[in-house]
């Protein structure tokens, strides 16, 4: 994937998690066992019903092999 997650929508957080359970080998109910979330909320993560908390994200991404990395925002100088 190769994405820093710094300054990205949680939004486009999530969808880069349904993409990697998508693309997994794994089926969900491996997947949910291993993260430790319910099957029913990984299969409503991955129909768009709902989303997921950000523990829950991080079990899933560390189970998938991807991590989630929070960094601090750069600030930007403005203009005088």
């Amino acid at each position: 994937m190769g994405k820093h997650w710094y300054n990205v929508p949680m939004s486009e957080i999530v969808q880069s998690l349904r993409q990697a359970v998508k693309a997994s080998e794994k089926t969900q109910y491996r997947l949910a066992k291993e993260a430790k979330v319910a099957q029913s909320m990984l299969s409503r993560l991955l129909s768009r019903e709902r989303g997921l908390s950000i523990e829950a994200a991080e079990r899933l991404a560390d189970v998938l092999g991807l991590e989630l990395v929070l960094r601090p925002k750069t600030v930007k100088k403005t203009e005088r």
